[in-house]
């Protein structure tokens, strides 16, 4: 196999998918020599079928607004790759959303779902919707009439949305209450559902957690203590937040934060006051950055990005190439020594190679931000067992899961002077439990 001919035809295949080729081709190209150690795997065909999703599924997705109009959006759902066990990924409702960026997150998920060590696939879904501005009634309007279209390709043992940018605990339960009504059945078909009704204690903050303790092991191949270091985070949503409790908690400062709008610079680390206001300031009033600006009078970046200051470590956490190769050269130019990503394939190619060329610690998305789903599988286990585990009981297992995931990373990306690659680190652990589950189980 060569990855460059794996692009190439893939390009010519999905001509209009940027995101999608973007997110194969990082892989593929870290692959490339273990995948060619097993002639096996050429032999059927495997990294073609491993590339390609299982299935898709697109639909019309018509709702009522507040007025009484008829409004009419894009629902999907990819189904990657099932090969360790069901379909599992969220669901995001952002305007932006459309096949390539839903396939590039489908295909990332197969491989993170696959260094969780748990038995889940890759899928993703969602539609062009946005839930800002909208009522709790058009949301619910828009949530039930998404899954009445896609109810019957989801269940327990088939596929297992949970939440994403724009879905959070409310679009959740909306979506779920209709799958219930229809499939007239009450399993553990959605996580991230509320505590009420099947949920798991610290899966909101699973994977801003997971971040964190993704990069402590990080931190501690190199002796590095975070506490004091000056931490930059992108977004403001569930996984920026949590990311900056949990760092502040072990004594780091979190300087900066954004959303699509700009980005606040507090020198001297946000406050557990401050912290507290963004939180309530996003998920409780569905507010923006810039009023928290204002409320403390810091500085505020109209549609700024907070690469640009000084800082010891970076933490995107907000979107899909949200840091460039300036804003990464601008990083190592002010000092930053480690980048752990909390979104989906937030840094460009042009980005990561800045970062790895400097031999900085970094680690992708799909090592970093795997909290999120392994907390996820660990709610589907509780479903399935009836039972509900404690907060310290969850911790303790995705603490342990991260030290895992970033145990496979070393094994399969220590390079011979040391340095822990850990993008090819990731992507082979990933690729090769999935390429042999996929070998045992034939050609389907």
């Amino acid at each position: 196999m060569k990855a460059i001919d794996v692009v190439n035809d893939l390009k010519r295949r999905f001509p209009a998918e940027p995101e999608y080729i973007q997110a194969v081709e990082e892989v593929v190209s870290t692959i490339e020599d273990v995948y060619n150690e097993h002639p096996e795997f050429e032999r059927v065909n495997l990294i073609e079928r491993l590339c390609i999703p299982d299935r898709i599924f697109s639909f019309r997705v018509s709702w009522i607004d507040d007025k009484g109009r008829v409004r009419n959006n894009m629902g999907y759902r990819v189904q990657h790759n099932n090969a360790i066990g069901p379909y599992k990924g969220g669901i995001r409702f952002h305007s932006s959303v459309n096949l390539s960026i839903l396939k590039f997150l489908a295909f990332e998920q197969t491989f993170k779902n696959s260094l969780t060590t748990l038995a889940m696939g890759g899928a993703k879904g969602g539609s062009d919707f946005s839930p800002r501005g909208k009522s709790d009634m058009e949301v619910m309007r828009f949530c039930q009439a998404f899954v009445a279209e896609l109810w019957r390709q989801l269940g327990p043992d088939r596929d297992v949305p949970a939440g994403d940018i724009g879905v959070g605990g409310r679009e959740v339960g909306y979506m779920y209450g209709m799958y219930k009504k229809m499939a007239r059945e009450n399993t553990g078909t959605f996580t991230g559902k509320a505590l009420e009704f099947g949920g798991s204690l610290v899966r909101p903050e699973a994977t801003g957690y997971g971040n964190v303790y993704f990069l402590l092991n990080m931190l501690a191949t190199r002796g590095i203590d975070i506490k004091g270091k000056r931490v930059a985070i992108s977004g403001s949503g569930n996984v920026a937040t949590y990311t900056a409790k949990k760092l502040m908690a072990l004594g780091a400062k979190v300087i900066s934060m954004s959303d699509s709008d700009g980005c606040i610079h507090v020198p001297d680390g946000l406050s557990e006051e401050q912290l507290e206001y963004i939180f309530t300031l996003k998920n409780l009033y569905r507010g923006r950055i810039s009023e928290f600006a204002e409320e403390y009078g810091c500085e505020y970046v109209p549609g700024g990005k907070p690469w640009g200051y000084p800082c010891d470590i970076a933490m995107p956490s907000a979107t899909q190439n949200e840091l460039d190769g300036d804003a990464a050269r601008a990083l190592l130019a002010n000092g930053c020594i480690a980048v752990s990503e909390g979104a989906n394939m937030p840094s460009t190619p042009e980005a990561i190679k800045e970062f790895l060329a400097a031999r900085i610690l970094y680690a992708p998305g799909k090592a970093a931000n795997a909290g999120g789903v392994s907390v996820s599988g660990l709610e589907m286990a509780q479903n399935a067992q009836k039972q509900a585990w404690t907060a310290e009981e969850v911790d303790e297992k995705l603490r342990r899961i991260m030290a895992d995931i970033h145990a496979q990373c070393v094994k399969y990306g220590q390079e011979a002077d040391g340095y822990v690659n850990y993008v090819k680190g990731a992507n082979t652990a990933g690729f090769m439990k999935v390429a042999r589950a996929m070998m045992a189980q034939g050609v389907l």
